[in-house]
């Protein structure tokens, strides 16, 4: 693909991010940022504290910057039944770096059993959201022939606001029962307002709902125990106003290995990418319940603008958990906890 394609294709996305309605990034190893994906799944995991860190690296071949990362701290409080952590994201797009940076804390409850278990979680932060307006390319800064003029003044008059900062809320819910799990989680549930020109941008509520069922392939393995082997399908449904995807998939898991395979669709319901994962857990077993995750996926794009074009995108997740020492929850893990599932 020739320089100059791969150019106007980087400032298509730049263009349509600032004049398009807002839409928030998905992460391919949704597993491995759980608080993102659902604050109800806030202390869901075998241990005390929790921390994950993923990284994701979208279209490389194309111009400009399309990242995101999220970091997280959790913290599973056994004696109040529920569970409290802290979230930053970070997005950069594209070549005038349009940057969002989110911290928020997020708060779950959980009731149930040794075979049920529902989690409900709020999540509240701030956003900042800002711009480098001199990187922007305006229309009179373009030959039709020849592309982009280096050196062009435009004569464009960009707004005198870069940056804003705005309230940002979310909740969701999740079930566990026996050998599956369910939940939905509603982000922006205030709806700000992203604009820098004053003209009202809504970020619209994004809807995320997500199924899970464990499938034992061991001759003794039940939910209760987390050293088998097993089948794990898997859908996750994205809706934020008009543009919607889907992921389908399953994951193959037996010990601390675990490698999936997964289709998405695109907002316009065509393909988009086909995903694989390989995910290993060190540690697995140890006395203070201690685990080190390490998570690789890559998208293979299917869509329009393929996989010649965009080189793919590519996630690296690190999560680690332990308990603390003498804990009074070591050894009370009934198997009804979200990472049982991937």
């Amino acid at each position: 693909m020739s320089g100059r394609f791969k150019y106007s294709i980087a400032l298509f996305f730049i263009v349509a991010s600032l004049r398009a309605m807002p839409q928030d990034h998905v992460y391919s190893q949704f597993f491995n940022a759980p608080v993102y994906l659902n604050p109800s799944l806030t202390g869901q995991f075998e241990g005390d504290i929790r921390m994950n860190l993923i990284y994701r690296n979208q279209w490389s071949g194309l111009s400009g910057d399309l990242s995101y990362i999220t970091a997280s701290a959790d913290l599973n409080i056994s004696k109040f039944a529920g569970g409290v952590g802290l979230m930053f994201t970070r997005s950069s797009e594209g070549t005038a770096y349009l940057v969002k940076n989110n911290a928020a804390a997020t708060y779950s409850y959980s009731v149930g059993g040794d075979n049920f278990v529902a989690s409900f979680g709020i999540q509240a932060g701030f956003t900042n959201r800002q711009i480098d307006w001199s990187k922007l390319v305006f229309g009179d800064q373009i030959d039709m022939r020849l592309g982009y003029i280096p050196g062009s003044v435009s004569a464009a008059q960009p707004p005198d606001i870069d940056n804003k900062i705005f309230f940002d809320a979310a909740a969701g819910t999740n079930i566990i029962f026996h050998d599956f799990m369910a939940g939905v989680a509603v982000h922006h549930l205030n709806q700000p307002d992203e604009s820098f020109s004053g003209t009202e941008a809504i970020l619209p509520m994004r809807i995320t709902a997500n199924a899970s069922y464990r499938i034992p392939l061991s001759a003794y393995a039940d939910y209760n125990q987390d050293d088998g082997t097993y089948l794990i399908p898997s859908v996750v449904y994205y809706k934020q106003a008009s543009s919607s995807s889907l992921s389908a998939g399953a994951q193959f898991k037996h010990r601390g290995l675990n490698t999936g395979i997964w289709y998405r669709s695109s907002s316009q319901g065509g393909p988009d990418a086909i995903v694989v994962s390989l995910i290993f857990d060190l540690f697995k077993g140890s006395r203070n319940g201690e685990k080190l995750r390490l998570g690789l996926s890559h998208d293979a794009t299917t869509s329009k603008i393929n996989y010649t074009n965009t080189s793919g995108t590519t996630e690296g997740s690190i999560g680690y958990e332990k308990y603390f020492p003498n804990s009074s929850g070591y050894n009370k893990f009934n198997g009804l906890r979200c990472y049982d599932f991937y």
